[in-house]
C-alpha cells in the first residue's frame, strides 16, 4: 500500500509545485522531497548520462527507499534512462514522470510534437514515447523542437521571455501534430496559458503523473 512517496527533483522550484499538488491530488499521501540540482548541471556538462550520473541518482534513490518511500517519482525527465537501470537496483516501484504523459499522447494522436527546452531531455523523451508506443504495438511519428534560449531565460529568472519562445514553439507543431507535449515539468504552466489558444491537445506531465498516482492509490485501498 502506498502512503508515502519519495521525489527526486533536478529543478529547485518543483518540490513545492509537487507539494501542493499533492495536497490537491492525494491528500492522504504523504511526500518528501529529495532536491539535487547537481545532476542537472553533471547531465548538462557531459550532454547526457554518464555511470557517475547513474550512480548518483541510485544513491537518491536508496536515501529515498531507506527514509520510508513506498513508492519513488523522479521528476526529471533528463534521467529517465537512468531511471530504467536503477529499477534493477532498488526494491520498490519507481516512476517516471514522463511516463502517463507519454501514453496520454499516444493515446490521441500518431503525430505527436515533442517541445524541450533542456538538450538532455530531448533524445529522452523521444525514446520514451517510442518505447511506449511499442509496447501498446502503435508507431508514432514524432516532431520535436529543442528551445535551448527558454531555458536559458528560466535560469536567468525571465520567465516571459521562457513563455513566449515556449508559445512560438507550439504555435509552429500546432500545424504538424496531432499533439503536442510539453516535456519538462518546468512548461506545465503552459497549458493553462494557452488553454483555448490551439485547436490539438498540449499536454505536460505534472497533472497527469498525480491523476496516475491517484488512480494507484485508489485501486489499493
Amino acid at each position: 500500500m502506498v502512503r508515502q512517496i519519495g521525489l527526486l527533483h533536478t529543478v529547485g522550484f518543483l518540490a513545492g509545485m509537487f507539494r501542493n499538488l499533492f495536497l490537491e491530488t492525494i491528500p492522504d499521501v504523504k511526500s518528501f522531497h529529495i532536491v539535487d540540482e547537481g545532476i542537472l548541471k553533471q547531465l548538462m556538462e557531459n550532454d547526457g548520462l554518464t555511470p557517475a550520473i547513474v550512480r548518483r541518482v541510485a544513491i537518491q534513490a536508496s536515501l529515498l527507499m531507506e527514509s520510508g518511500a513506498d513508492l519513488i517519482l523522479f521528476t526529471c525527465s533528463s534521467t529517465s534512462p537512468a531511471v530504467d537501470t536503477v529499477r534493477n537496483l532498488i526494491d520498490i516501484p519507481i516512476m517516471k514522470i514522463d511516463d502517463p504523459l507519454a501514453d496520454k499522447a499516444i493515446e490521441l494522436g500518431e503525430k505527436i510534437g515533442v517541445i524541450t527546452t533542456a538538450k538532455t531531455t530531448l533524445k529522452p523523451s523521444i525514446d520514451l514515447m517510442h518505447s511506449r508506443a511499442a509496447e501498446k504495438g502503435k508507431s508514432v511519428e514524432i516532431v520535436s523542437t529543442l528551445e535551448t534560449e527558454a531555458f536559458q531565460a528560466r535560469l536567468n529568472g525571465n520567465v516571459g521571455e521562457h513563455d513566449r519562445i515556449v508559445k512560438g514553439a507550439i504555435d509552429k507543431l500546432s500545424e504538424r501534430c496531432d499533439v503536442i507535449v510539453l516535456a519538462q515539468a518546468s512548461m506545465a504552466h503552459m497549458v493553462e496559458q494557452t488553454q483555448g489558444s490551439f485547436d490539438i491537445p498540449i499536454l505536460a506531465s505534472p497533472e497527469l503523473c498525480m491523476s496516475a498516482l491517484k488512480d494507484m492509490v485508489t485501486q489499493e485501498d
